[in-house]
């Protein structure tokens, strides 16, 4: 998998914004098949950034419900919160 395809998009919401300014950890939707590894190197290199730490997890799909019948308004994805150094940051998130 290349380097530009394991990073999706910046997540930037009100808890995300938070956890930069006060933890200077930042959030992405990746790739449901990429690894932390992979997800790491991603990030290093596209930001030019050190990262101390990568934590995963998927989100699950939102499903609703129309009578009996249930239907998927979203599909599952994969979000990851990389952690930096004190002194970096991501020119993202602080725009």
């Amino acid at each position: 998998m290349h380097l530009y395809e394991v990073i999706k998009r910046p997540i930037i919401t009100e808890s995300s914004t938070a956890l930069a300014a006060e933890q200077n950890q930042y959030t992405f939707e990746v790739d449901m098949r990429a690894n932390k590894i992979q997800i790491k190197e991603a990030v290093e290199v596209i930001f030019n950034v050190d990262v101390l730490k990568v934590a995963t997890m998927i989100m699950p799909k939102k499903r609703g419900r129309r009578g009996r019948k249930e239907y998927t308004r979203s599909p599952a994805w994969k979000k990851a919160i990389v952690t930096l150094p004190k002194g970096q940051t991501i020119g993202l998130f602080n725009e």
